[in-house]
């Protein structure tokens, strides 16, 4: 049972954050970005059977795999990721069509990392998936407020000139 658990808990949290990066939304630099991914990491870790019983050093070196190729996901979602300032400072965020393929690479090499460690007759648990999406989530998570806090200091920074001017209502053209 606790396998079924943990497939929802996968499927639900990649629904939820695929659904909600495709859309733009405003990113709070202040919120406490680390918690989902640590809740993750912790359900799969506290798992006892992540590692396969008699190929202990294989079924490591898969789950290792998993993580790089979590880490690997993320950094590449979050570079990927459009990120701007809107003129009342704040940061927004979308995905974008490089990171939807960024997502498929991602689920393609752990789809074939499953059909290695199934090829050579080693147990693979949900929980070695949920420890690379708890990696991916990190990653991205991170790189994305770095980003934005980034971004608010250089807007802070940088005031440019007649940025206290009234401007008219029109659209200005160039």
């Amino acid at each position: 049972m606790p396998g079924l658990v943990n497939a929802l808990v996968i499927v639900a949290v990649v629904a939820l954050v695929v659904v909600r990066q495709f859309r733009a939304r405003p990113i709070d630099t202040d919120r406490r970005w680390w918690i989902v991914p640590l809740v993750l990491a912790f359900l799969a870790l506290r798992e006892p059977g992540i590692l396969d019983a008699h190929h202990r050093v294989g079924s490591a070196v898969l789950l290792s795999a998993e993580v790089l190729i979590g880490l690997a996901t993320g950094a590449g979602w979050a570079w990927t990721t459009r990120v701007w300032t809107e003129p009342d400072g704040v940061v927004w965020t979308r995905s974008t069509k490089a990171s939807a393929v960024v997502w498929g690479v991602g689920i393609c090499l752990r789809v074939a990392l499953f059909a290695l460690g199934a090829l050579v007759g080693m147990h693979q648990d949900s929980s070695a998936l949920m420890a690379g999406l708890a990696a991916t989530l990190l990653v991205r998570s991170g790189v994305l407020t770095w980003r934005a806090q980034s971004l608010k200091r250089s807007a802070v920074q940088g005031a440019a000139y007649g940025d206290s001017v009234a401007r008219s209502a029109t659209k200005e053209r160039v």
